[in-house]
């Protein structure tokens, strides 16, 4: 079986697992990272949205295999460590706005919320409501506009 090395949350990890393995399975069941959560399985729910090198992507969806030495997955455990933090500022507006009812898809939501203002900022502009549209994560509580708003506040603090 192949050893796999890459960094997830600012520590360099190796996991031995076929090439095929979803990174999912490998962050929850190998690394015991339980933060993505499983949903769909197919790159559709979102629930298990991360970042890799900064960038969202959903790791039920990308091979252990597709992993380099320099790839860093940053998932919502690390999240606050990339503002040195003990949360980031996007889960401190999750809990004053009280998004979260079964909080299942809140840590993908959080992390799609995160990669989206710095897209945005990127290209030197605000998140529009065109821009929180456009996020796919799926909540079957419905707290859409509690997210949307806790997005524009964590914005601001970002």
């Amino acid at each position: 079986m192949p050893t796999h090395t890459f960094k997830v949350n600012g520590s360099t990890v190796s996991v031995d697992a076929d090439d095929d393995v979803r990174l999912l399975w490998v962050l929850r069941d190998l690394l015991g990272i339980k933060g993505p959560k499983y949903g769909c399985g197919i790159n559709v729910c979102k629930a298990c949205t991360s970042h890799i090198n900064g960038k969202a992507f959903n790791p039920c969806s990308v091979p252990v295999g597709a992993l380099g030495a320099d790839d860093e997955v940053t998932t919502i455990e690390g999240l606050p460590a990339t503002v040195d933090q003990d949360l980031h500022p996007m889960q401190e507006a999750w809990i004053e706005r009280d998004v979260a009812q079964c909080g299942y898809c809140q840590p993908g939501q959080i992390m799609a919320a995160v990669a989206l203002v710095k897209k945005v900022r990127l290209e030197g502009r605000s998140v529009t409501d065109a821009d929180l549209d456009g996020i796919r994560n799926i909540c079957r509580c419905g707290t859409y506009s509690r997210i949307r708003e806790a997005i524009k506040a964590g914005e601001s603090r970002m």
